[in-house]
Formats: C-alpha cells, structure tokens, sequence
C-alpha cells in the first residue's frame, strides 16, 4: 500500500473509532475516512477524537448512515471509496455487505453472526470481483489465523497431515472481578448473550459438528492464570469447515474468571417460557452487570496437540496477554485494539487487490498477517 487509500467506516462507536486510528496511525499508506453512523453527532464527535493532536495526512469525514436502507450521504461515501468496513451490529452485515457489492468494493466485518456470514458466502460475495473477508475481529478472527498457523506449522515440522486437537481460546477480561456475576462489561452486552445462547460450531471425531454452547465447561491455567472456558458460538469461524477430516477435534472457547458461566446458567434456566433466551439474558446482563472503568485485558490462546511421523505425542501452544494499546495520541482498550486490529489487518489485506468473492480465516497467509503493521505490534506475534 502506498497511494492514499479510500476507506469507509459503517459504525463510530468503539470499534469503528478504533479502527480508524488505527489506520490513520499505523497504516504503511495514507488514507481518507468516511465514518459513518445513524447519530450524526456520534459520527462527527468520532472523526474529531480521530483527529485531534495527530499529524498524519487524510481527512476524516462524518456523514449519517440511516438506520435502513440508503441515503445520499451514503451513497456519496460508497461512490468515493475502495473498501467498506463493517463495525455495525451482525444483523446489518447483510444489508451493509448488498452496498459494497452493488458498489463493487471490497468488505470486511466483525460480525460473529453465523447467519449472516452464510449469507454473505452465498448470495452476496460469490462471484464478486472485490473481496469479502468475514469475521474478521479477534474471536472469530485474529484467534482463527493464530491457530491455522499453529496447524500449519504443526503438520510441517512433524511431517504430517493431521493433528489430534486444535483449541483456540479468547478471553476479555477486567483484573477485578466480584460475585455473583464474576464479570464486568468490555464489550457489546447483546454480543455477549447471542454468543451464549446460539450453537456453536466445533469438529469431534473428525467431523463437523454444531453443539450447545456453555455445555463442555472446564478450568483452564493460562499463564499462571486459572480462567473457566466454555464453548460458545461463532469463534471458531470457518476452521470447523476447512479443517475437519485434518484434525479429530476442534473447537472455540470463550475464557471466563471462575463462577461467571454458573451465574449465567441460572439466567437462562430462568427464561419465561415463550421467551426469547438471548433477549432475557440480554435484559439481566444489562440490568446486573456494570460497566467499569478499570483498564482491561485480552487474552489469546491457541494450542495443536497430535503425533508426529515417529509416534511421538507433541503440543504446540501459543499465547499472550494482552493490556491496553498506545496509538499515536490515544490509549485504546485492549478489547478495542485487539478488536480492532483484525479489521484494520483484514483491510490492508484486500487492498493489495489479490482477493475476490469470499474470503475466509484459513484461506489467509498467517504469517504475513499475524506480522502485518497493525496485529504484529498490538498482539507481540
């Protein structure tokens, strides 16, 4: 990347602020930002927080993005630019990735969003000319290249073509953590409750495989730490697809402090019948657990476990702890440059302009992406 490059942001809360410092920043190239949001306000405060103190070239315009639909100011973004970039909430991935196709641009999200994700495979990006990279944050994500790296390399060094177990393991996390929730908020509530409630994808015994999630719990020592994983939807991206037949078991789990998946089991049990469990869960989250302050962390684990050419049983892991990232004039929360991070890395990416149609996380070269100028400084890759 060396010419200015044209980037539209659809969302200016967190993560779409995040990423555009990011770019703005960090980028090997200079770029111009469209931000957008259905509150007006919230777009210009976000452009000016981006701004304010950094003498990086490009401008940073905010423009209103309507709830539905289109609208001019969008439709003027769109035409200007090469690349959209999706920090909106799952359910407007579809109608955000409609736009950069009829506009002929390349897109990337952060949905977790099984749904859509399939949807844009299917009806959308199949065909296009420009590339759509799905799932492109930290879980499903960063973590998904992490372990395919881990795979690769695995097979490689040992001389093989498969491997017992792939784990892959996220965790966002505050350092203090009180009963009965164990838990405070560092990202999107209603993220949290789709993720506990809705199937997760996972291979066992070689096959792909859909399982409940928050039903194979377990204590974890990462670290020196001792966390509590469960499974839970949509972290393990396409990995189940690509690489069932290669390895015998494979799954995505989400790091807790101990006592918080007890909690939330009680939430659930306790859903009126005839109501919808993620928007209960949603509505107790919301109503128990606080949003703090405190500075947070992020941490990242990926593990291939199997025997080599000799019978030799080896593990491979791979971790870090990640706290809160200095970029340029700003301190970003660690869920929000971690987050953040795969986008901005996803983007650079399809700007090279060698990817069309979908693209997902184990058809993308690890190794230059876990290296790239955005995920390689904020994770220590």
């Amino acid at each position: 990347m060396s010419a200015t490059r044209r980037i539209v942001i659809a969302g200016a809360g967190g993560m779409g602020s995040a990423v555009g410092l990011l770019l703005r920043e960090m980028g090997d190239a200079p770029c111009d930002l469209w931000l957008g949001d259905a509150s007006e306000e919230r777009a210009e405060e976000a452009a000016a927080w981006i701004l304010e103190g950094s003498s990086r070239p490009g401008a940073v315009t905010p423009f209103h993005l309507p709830p539905t639909g289109t609208g001019p100011e969008l439709e003027e973004a769109l035409a200007a630019a090469e690349i959209l970039l999706d920090c909106l909430p799952g359910d407007e991935a579809v109608r955000m990735a409609r736009l950069a196709r009829r506009h002929d641009l390349h897109y990337a999200n952060l949905t977790e969003h099984v749904a859509a994700t399939d949807a844009i495979r299917r009806e959308i990006a199949a065909g296009a000319p420009c590339g759509f990279l799905l799932q492109t944050g930290l879980a499903p994500g960063v973590v998904n290249v992490l372990g395919n790296g881990l795979f690769r390399r695995f097979c490689r060094d040992h001389g093989v073509e498969r491997a017992d177990s792939l784990t892959m393991r996220v965790g966002a996390l505050t350092a203090n953590a009180r009963p009965p929730h164990y838990y405070a908020f560092t990202w999107s509530s209603h993220g949290v409750a789709t993720e506990y409630v809705k199937d997760a994808i996972a291979v066992r015994e070689g096959e792909r495989t859909m399982l409940p999630s928050l039903s194979e719990r377990a204590r974890v020592v990462i670290g020196g730490v001792t966390y509590e994983e469960d499974l839970t939807s949509g972290g393990a991206a396409d990995l189940p697809e690509a690489l069932a037949g290669q390895v015998r078991h494979l799954d995505y789990k989400t790091l807790r402090w101990p006592g918080h998946y007890a909690w939330v089991d009680g939430i659930l049990d306790a859903t009126p019948a005839g109501a919808d469990r993620v928007e209960h869960l949603h509505a107790e989250l919301v109503r128990t657990v606080p949003r703090v302050e405190e500075e947070d962390f992020v941490v990242v684990y990926a593990a291939v476990q199997g025997q080599d050419a000799q019978g030799i049983l080896h593990r491979r892991e791979r971790w870090r702890r990640v706290p809160p990232f200095r970029c340029g004039h700003r301190t970003l929360r660690a869920i929000q440059a971690t987050t953040a991070a795969g986008l901005a890395e996803s983007a650079r990416l399809l700007l090279t302009g060698r990817h069309a149609g979908p693209v997902l996380q184990s058809q993308i070269d690890p190794e230059s992406f876990l290296a790239g100028p955005f995920v390689g400084p904020i994770f220590g890759f």
